[in-house]
């Protein structure tokens, strides 16, 4: 266990909020509470600069100062106990020494309270975060491997064999998704497991490459670290190996939910619902405490975040279906990702975008798609194609908040930071994804990384509604840029686009 020195280099953060804390603690108590004296940050001025270097020292002598991480919640908290008691002690004794000054003791217990609630408060909100990122959850490393074919040939059950093991999945699938799994895989086969549990162990067991198909039927929903179990399955799977799961969808959650009462309580009920399942979740500081607390049972996963989660862990999707009330879902093992980390979504996002010069920045928006989207862009592309403007057509990934926050441009406010760090200006071509700009024309490519994206695109100046009318869209905005100067360009777009959108009233899809 590391010892901390009587005198140790402090941690700087935590000295400058205290320094903060000070500042408001003595503002709120000379400036709101009561006191008999007309001029009190006159008189009190010296008092309040004495106060706060007494609670700094005696703060760093307790070692309140020291990296967060050789900390324990119960020693910080008796630290701080102690400093601020040292303090109101070394303050009293002050204010005695000082009696002719006629200070009161009511001011000083008023900036030592107001101070030793904000200090607690912080100390809370401190080790919550530390908690929230927590070791244990750190990347999932991919353990080394070279072409790993299947281990065994398989053997092929007969008529008996086949029944038994239809009997025994009876007991927790329909006969329809048992049909579903014997047209798309080898079910009666040697080289396939089958299990239904919610413990990663029982997969961790199997010999490596031993199986080329791997089956679970507990849902998702059932499962805490979805993205631990699809990495284990991952590096148990030979090549090309193919992997089955299931899952409730939020569709059918939120269904269940808003027919079991009547409308005004369904709606009360679903809201809160909604807020303790899904935003919770997803949030840096309540995570991990909402996994302790539930285990990862019951847990609301939509169809964008569970194929999103796939494609992110390694897999690609080949086969998907609603059966009943659960979703199934056959993945093929592509790839094993370097390092799997842990992602946490919270109410705005950054992607990856193509910028000036080819170089990539982060994309600042509101959050209007499910957790794990931005890896389905190809999968979404390819299964669905473009719809007119552009966009894809019947994108999964879009939230039902998301899409009115779209239609009204809200999610694209966050891109003002994008504009104030110089990767954007205010007129110019879209940002876009990687596998977007792999969409374009060579020529297009290498005339777009010439020039900056704009939070404005020629797109609103001509409404085109196919991929070619936008490639031409933004190929004539590039070359006049070029040819007439960029200035001067952005100048002429922006009251075309300004004319679009107040005149013809166009909106985002």
């Amino acid at each position: 266990m590391r010892r901390v020195r009587l005198f140790y280099k402090p941690y700087s953060t935590y000295i400058f909020a205290d320094v903060l804390a000070l500042v408001l603690s003595v503002v709120v108590v000379l400036w709101l509470f009561p006191l008999s004296t007309e001029i009190p940050f006159q008189k009190y001025s010296v008092f309040a600069l004495v106060f706060s270097l007494v609670w700094l020292i005696t703060s760093y002598l307790c070692h309140r100062y020291i990296p967060v991480k050789y900390m324990k919640m119960g020693k910080d908290l008796r630290r701080l106990l102690v400093a601020s008691t040292a303090t109101f002690g070394m303050m009293y004794g002050y204010m005695w020494m000082l009696s002719k000054e006629n200070f009161s003791i009511w001011v000083l217990l008023t900036i030592w309270l107001v101070m030793l609630v904000i200090s607690l408060v912080y100390l809370i909100i401190k080790h919550a975060y530390r908690y929230a990122l927590n070791e244990e959850d750190r990347p999932i490393e991919a353990p080394a491997r070279a072409e790993q074919p299947v281990l065994k040939q398989p053997k092929y059950y007969g008529e008996e064999e086949k029944e038994a093991l239809r009997d025994s999945i009876l007991e927790f699938a329909t006969p329809a998704a048992i049909a579903f799994l014997e047209k798309h895989i080898t079910l009666y086969s040697s080289n396939t497991f089958t299990l239904r549990s919610t413990e990663l162990y029982n997969i961790q067991k199997l010999r490596n490459y031993r199986y080329d198909t791997l089956v679970n039927f507990m849902p998702l929903n059932q499962i805490r670290g979805v993205n631990k179990l699809f990495a284990t399955v991952n590096d148990k799977l030979p090549d090309n190996g193919l992997w089955v799961c299931c899952y409730e969808p939020q569709s059918v959650t939120k269904r269940n939910i808003l027919t079991r009462y009547p409308k005004v309580f369904s709606w009360m009920y679903y809201i809160a619902f909604f807020m303790y399942k899904r935003v919770l979740p997803k949030l840096v500081m309540t995570s991990r405490f909402y996994f302790d607390i539930t285990e990862g049972k019951d847990r609301v996963l939509s169809k964008a975040e569970v194929l999103g989660r796939l494609c992110y862990c390694g897999f690609d999707i080949v086969e998907e279906r609603k059966i009943g009330d659960l979703n199934y879902v056959i993945a093929r093992r592509k790839f094993r990702p370097k390092v799997i980390e842990r992602r946490v979504y919270g109410l705005f996002v950054k992607l990856n975008r193509i910028g000036k010069n080819g170089r990539k920045f982060k994309f600042y928006k509101l959050r209007t798609m499910h957790p794990y989207s931005e890896f389905l862009q190809e999968y979404i592309y390819n299964k669905y194609s473009l719809q007119e403007g552009g966009k894809f057509n019947h994108d999964i990934r879009i939230t039902t908040l998301g899409r009115l926050a779209r239609k009204y441009w809200l999610d694209e406010l966050p891109m003002i930071i994008n504009l104030l760090k110089g990767d954007m200006k205010l007129v110019g071509v879209r940002p876009i994804s990687q596998h977007y700009f792999s969409l374009y024309s060579k020529q297009l490519q290498e005339t777009r990384v010439r020039h900056k994206p704009g939070l404005l695109p020629p797109f609103y100046a001509d409404m085109p509604k196919t991929l070619e009318e936008i490639e031409a869209s933004e190929m004539r905005y590039l070359n006049m840029c070029e040819e007439k100067g960029t200035l001067t360009t952005d100048f002429v777009y922006f009251w075309r686009i300004f004319y679009t959108i107040i005149f013809k009233r166009a909106r985002s899809h």
